[in-house]
């Protein structure tokens, strides 16, 4: 016999996966509060310190006075013990007063170390799965390169576009649907150089000589430096950064470097990319050969 209904076990193990996917961001609060809590403690002891110092200094001063009147007793013998045993007393009471805020200070730690551990786990784990699809997805393309040649893969990846046209035979006018080579899709990096960018000029010239000396600029400091974020180069086009941007790039060293060189795709063979490069069109569709997460190519 179920004690709890599996409508709402559902529930419940719903809200618990909600939990369990914003815990770090509830860890981070959490961690902050019991900082801030922390600090109000310890200043409301610090504001009782000044009493118990002053109990413990005015406890010591008795002691030698007693001891500088009757110095045959035992208490002026053991003067010094009697010292430390009121040091040993006033250092338990800062303990305790002290003992809230230490504790809470601890808490807060713990649950701000908690919320950066279980980001680096999933940071890890989502870096691996993309580098582990990355990988399987260049196989495949490196499969279809040999077997179908570079066009095939082209067309897979980004789309042909097919047309209609119209031909002559013995029968009269024939309509038959061809399929061309022009590259008709893009990546998720992909992005456009137009207007709405701040180094748009009208002048078609002036746009493409802008786009390869970038394009050469990003190669320098690959070679230079050895690795090049994708935000970088958007950056030097004057595109807005994503988030995917901070994290693929191109490696030049390492054994899963890419191609060792960053383009901008000027070389696709689509109908406007063409007329980018012979200068009919100013604006145009950049699109980027990006190895893949940095971290994972290191």
């Amino acid at each position: 016999m179920k004690l709890v209904p599996v409508a709402v076990s559902t529930v419940l193990g719903r809200q618990l996966l909600h939990i369990q996917k914003n815990s770090p961001a509830l860890m981070l609060g959490a961690g902050i509060g019991m900082g801030v809590l922390a600090t109000v403690k310890a200043c409301q002891a610090t504001l009782k310190l000044e009493d118990i110092l002053l109990e413990a200094e005015k406890d010591i001063q008795l002691l030698e006075e007693h001891a500088s009147v009757r110095p045959d007793k035992p208490m002026a013998k053991n003067l010094e013990v009697n010292k430390n045993h009121v040091r040993v007393r006033t250092v338990r009471k800062v303990a305790q007063l002290y003992a809230p805020a230490a504790a809470l200070g601890l808490v807060s730690i713990g649950l701000l170390t908690g919320s950066h551990l279980v980001l680096t786990k999933r940071n890890a784990g989502l870096a691996a799965a993309y580098a582990v699809l990355d990988r399987g997805f260049a196989e495949y393309r490196e499969r279809v390169r040999k077997e179908l040649g570079p066009e095939k893969d082209q067309e897979f990846r980004y789309g042909a576009q097919s047309k209609e046209i119209v031909e002559e035979s013995d029968n009269g006018h024939e309509i038959k649907t061809v399929k061309r080579n022009d590259i008709t899709g893009k990546s998720i990096y992909a992005r456009y150089f137009d207007e709405h960018n701040r180094n748009f000029r009208r002048n078609p010239l002036l746009n493409r000589t802008f786009i390869q000396c970038q394009q050469d600029w990003a190669n320098d400091k690959l070679h230079a430096r050895g690795h090049v974020f994708l935000n970088e180069v958007y950056d030097m086009l004057g595109m807005p950064r994503t988030p995917e941007g901070a994290v693929v790039g191109w490696v030049s060293s390492g054994k899963n470097k890419g191609d060792g060189m960053v383009d901008f795709g000027l070389d696709y063979q689509s109908p406007e990319m063409r007329d980018f490069m012979n200068g009919d069109e100013a604006s145009v569709l950049l699109d980027f050969n990006v190895d893949g997460p940095i971290w994972s190519l290191i």
